[in-house]
């Protein structure tokens, strides 16, 4: 594959390009308190990060049934929408974000995310940082079958009309990196997220990068 080829490179959000881990470990806290249930281990819910945000919160607890399942997930949702409307609230890009969205778009990439929020949420956090404009197509929990399905990674790029050879995940889940696989494209797990190395590479990264220069350099220099 030339480096020409890949042309395509689409986000993951929590952990890839925004550090929001204690956002939702509090609202998944508070969420469990407002069930009078003890709250989970903030290491437990960021494993969790990326999936659709009922089952993380489900696997969270494994003994409740339906209701209570949907009742955190409301809950969830009340306590995040009130964090976000406080006047401090602030989810930081990480280091060289908006640099390497500007070297992929000065050379030709289009740029997309796909992420296990819904699309109230990941619009909130774009506008925040004045991002929106950066992507040609986002996906979300709204838009169907969460990871580490491949749907939303499928889909993104009929929409464009894009093929999986031209196309890559970057994501900080072992999620995001399934679901490259199982959509057949190129995963490039970063190692300043939510899992760990060992479980990007065990969950199949073709790449895996310590920093957003690494990134670029992985994607922009590639030979095949």
């Amino acid at each position: 594959m030339s480096t020409t080829a890949l042309k395509f490179a689409v986000f993951d959000c929590d952990g890839t390009l925004v550090d929001s881990q204690h956002h939702i470990v509090a609202a998944a806290q508070a969420a469990f308190a407002r069930h009078d249930l003890p709250p989970p281990p903030a290491e437990l819910v960021r494993t969790g990060i990326g999936l659709p945000l009922r089952q993380a919160l489900a696997r969270l607890a494994p003994d409740g049934d339906d209701a209570l399942h949907d009742g955190l997930t409301e809950a969830y949702r009340s306590v995040f929408f009130e964090m976000r409307h406080r006047p401090d609230h602030w989810e930081p890009l990480y280091p060289g974000v908006v640099e390497t969205l500007d070297r992929l778009a000065a050379d030709g990439w289009m740029l997309g995310i796909a992420t296990g929020k819904a699309k109230r949420g990941l619009l909130a956090v774009l506008d925040m940082h004045g991002l929106r404009d950066r992507f040609v197509v986002l996906r979300t929990a709204d838009d169907g079958p969460g990871k580490p399905h491949p749907f939303m990674l499928t889909s993104a790029m009929s929409e464009i009309g894009v093929e999986a050879a031209d196309t890559v995940m970057i994501g900080d889940t072992s999620y995001d990196i399934e679901m490259a696989r199982a959509a057949g494209t190129l995963a490039v797990g970063v190692s300043w997220g939510y899992h760990s190395a060992e479980m990007l590479q065990a969950a199949g990264a073709h790449h895996l990068v310590h920093d957003y220069p690494a990134l670029a350099a992985t994607l922009l220099n590639r030979e095949d």
